[in-house]
């Protein structure tokens, strides 16, 4: 990691730049592969499926019988924790609802909004390196709370063809009965575009690697809605004298363990905490069964040490960080001048993998610094807000002036007849 000491703000915007990529011959061969999905649906999907996880597959959606019997499979531990996460994170979403309410803005005239779900949404579960089955319970439970209509599920296999039991299981107390077999840009294509297998959605979630975030942002442009721009995984913590530094050192390398391409930033106001946290993580990784891949992620993390906890939180603004730890003594009024971040974790006993798995919140956030404008996926995510109005005779006699007026200001008379119209022949 390296090690920077109070840095002037004029360096922010370079040391807490995430690792780079040029993303030109991605764009372009994930572009002929959407393409190629978009004009020969199964058959290139099966064609990628061979090519780039060596699987070949005469059917690609996962019988209910197999998601069904799953459960036999994994262990009552598991299965119990599942729950038990699951639990949580219906408990926190469901009350995210709230009741819309007809506003009279003057009388005559009535507004409000319904709520509507989104009537087909795809949710995209990675594979690759590990079976992320907690991402299903962050998005299929919200999804359903939502009351979506049609949901799918996609996700790579193993080289056996065959998707791990704990995904399915996981799928299966979500209510979720199509799963596809499925994974990277053909899993994002198969759902923008539709297959003969695979239906065709409006709006696709879930995180994934270079070539899915790629895939997503490409068929966004394309007119399918995607929930978020997203890059590789992200936190930052913010740690006084107060802080544990075993604790500090086991958050960054939680999140270096997901990728190469991941970052871990420490801001500290203390010396002896940042050389502790360092000795810690050097310590700690050599324990890991991920220890290479956390390592060559350390290479893009910093360990920043800063003159004040003002100066701190503005720098940690400025990074907007996909996860944000603040283990201080004052970490309730820090939390307070949080501005950009996708979700807090506050105290030494609020690790970043309890949002992961468990506590209730959304794991599925913004990266790259785009927590300034994006929130993370919440039960919002999964449906639209239709607006309406009402006006009543009186009700347009009272508005009329107000629009006249502002429609011939802009030269659009028709609009300015639309209401005259209504007046003069009340």
């Amino acid at each position: 990691m390296q090690i920077i000491r109070f840095p002037e703000r004029h360096t922010w915007a370079e040391i807490l730049q995430r690792p780079t990529f040029d993303h030109t011959a991605l764009e372009a061969q994930v572009g002929e592969m959407l393409n190629d999905i978009k004009a020969n649906g199964d058959a290139a999907v099966k064609k990628y499926a061979e090519q780039f996880d060596k699987v070949q597959l005469d059917t690609l959606e996962v019988p209910y019988s197999e998601l069904r019997d799953a459960a036999e499979q994994i262990s009552e531990e598991l299965k119990a924790a599942i729950k038990q996460a699951k639990q949580n994170i219906e408990l926190f979403h469901a009350r995210q609802i709230t009741q819309e309410n007809i506003v009279q803005t003057m009388p005559g005239v009535q507004c409000w909004r319904k709520v509507v779900p989104i009537e087909k949404v795809g949710l995209y579960i990675p594979g690759g390196t590990a079976p992320l089955f907690s991402t299903i319970l962050m998005l299929a439970v919200p999804a359903k709370i939502a009351a979506c209509k049609e949901i799918v599920l996609c996700t790579p296999t193993g080289k056996d063809g065959k998707i791990p039991p704990v995904v399915l299981y996981t799928a299966f107390i979500t209510g979720i009965t199509k799963v596809f077999k499925i994974g990277g840009v053909q899993a994002i294509g198969a759902m923008a575009y539709g297959t003969a297998s695979v239906p065709q959605v409006y709006k696709i979630f879930g995180p994934g690697n270079q070539y899915v975030t790629c895939a997503k942002q490409l068929v966004n442009k394309a007119g399918v809605a995607i929930d978020m721009p997203a890059g590789p995984s992200e936190v930052a913590v913010f740690a006084d004298e107060s802080c544990v530094p075993g604790y500090v050192a086991a958050d960054l390398l939680s999140q270096c363990e997901h990728g190469t391409d991941s970052q871990a930033v420490l801001v500290t106001t203390s010396e002896e905490v940042l050389v502790a946290v360092e000795s810690a993580v050097l310590e700690q990784l050599e324990q890991l069964p991920r220890k290479d891949i956390a390592a060559e992620s350390l290479k893009n993390s910093k360990l920043i040490l800063i003159e004040n906890k003002r100066v701190a939180m503005d720098m940690l603004n400025e990074y907007a960080p996909e996860h944000l730890i603040i283990a201080c003594s004052n970490d309730t009024e820090l939390a307070d001048q949080v501005i950009n971040a996708g979700s807090v974790f506050l105290g030494n006993y609020s690790p970043e993998s309890a949002g992961d798995y468990a506590s209730g919140t959304n794991h599925t956030l913004p990266t790259n610094g785009h927590a300034k404008a994006y929130s993370g996926v919440s039960y919002d995510s999964f449906v639209k807000k239709i607006t309406y109005q009402r006006l009543s005779q009186s009700g347009l006699q009272n508005l009329a002036q107000t629009i006249e007026v502002m429609a011939a200001a802009e030269g659009l008379d028709a609009h300015k007849n639309a209401v005259s119209i209504r007046i003069q022949n009340k």
